[in-house]
């Protein structure tokens, strides 16, 4: 399968038809929003993974059973990617839902509800590193090219779900108001028990001190790295090159140093902060 044949574009967005599909992204467009749904929200590569360890053992208010028995791509869907058609609807609330969908294209029932978002932004730089490598790695994505190029497709949004400033900024609607709380992949680095901590207080889910400190025991980087229900070991062999690049690779802050050239940073930071100028945001990377 050529580059052209593994993605579809929707609504101005490429995705890989690996696991969307026409009915998929219907149903996605079409989605019933329950009031006490939790949606947690990332451009890819920003912590998904990440977050589907922690919130599902939150919203059973510790109960470890979700990550231990169920894959996360269960445990927690993808709203428009083809399991949730077959897994959301019969769930008992409240619901876990991920979503890479860029805010423009939310459901209608989403925007009308009070369903909570947290949404996870990561330095793009690193957001790119990892993409690059993800590229490599799975068989239903583009080819990455050299990583110049790769480079270039990020800025211009030629990859997955668009540009990331796009998500970034689309994602700060003012509609959303009090629904939203806003974290850093990097500040869940830096105060993984502080994350869990304001994850627990905006669901509404007090939780002991010590479920907490299993919560981020289980949710620190080499936990998950060990848990067959998260490392995606369980995906059938041809879907990953595994020979090439782990699912789970690092897990870090600033690996993008490790790749970039001078002059792919000067070329990053031009766009960005022409792409960023008018936002009105402020993030820890900024200054790097």
């Amino acid at each position: 399968m050529n580059n052209e044949e593994k993605n579809l574009i929707y609504k101005g967005i490429p995705l890989p038809k690996e696991v969307h599909s026409a009915e998929s992204l219907k149903y996605a467009e079409d989605f019933q929003v329950r009031e006490d749904d939790v949606f947690v929200v990332t451009y890819p590569k920003s912590g998904t993974t990440w977050m589907q360890e922690i919130i599902p053992v939150i919203l059973s208010d510790g109960d470890l059973t979700p990550i231990q028995t169920m894959p996360n791509w269960e445990r927690m869907p993808w709203l428009e990617e083809m399991p949730a058609l077959h897994l959301l609807d019969a769930r008992p609330s409240p619901r876990g839902i991920v979503t890479h969908l860029p805010y423009r294209l939310m459901c209608s029932s989403f925007r009308q509800s009070k369903a909570k978002v947290i949404y996870v932004t990561r330095n793009p730089k690193d957001v790119l590193v990892s993409s690059f490598h993800f590229h490599s790695m799975a068989t239903f994505l583009e080819d990455p090219g050299t990583f110049d190029e790769f480079l270039e497709k990020f800025l211009a949004g030629k990859l997955l779900f668009g540009k990331w400033c796009d998500h970034v900024r689309g994602w700060r609607s003012s509609e959303l108001k009090g629904r939203v709380l806003y974290i850093t992949y990097e500040e869940m680095l830096e105060d993984l028990r502080g994350a869990v901590v304001k994850f627990s207080h905006f669901l509404g889910k007090p939780l002991s001190e010590e479920t907490i400190d299993t919560i981020v025991e289980k949710g620190c980087f080499k936990s998950m790295k060990n848990n067959t229900m998260s490392n995606y070991s369980l995906v059938p062999e041809g879907v990953f090159h595994k020979g090439k690049s782990e699912f789970l690779r690092k897990g870090v802050s600033g690996d993008w140093r490790n790749h970039f050239t001078a002059a792919n940073e000067e070329r990053f930071n031009s766009v960005y902060r022409e792409q960023m100028k008018d936002a009105d945001l402020k993030f820890p990377w900024d200054d790097n």
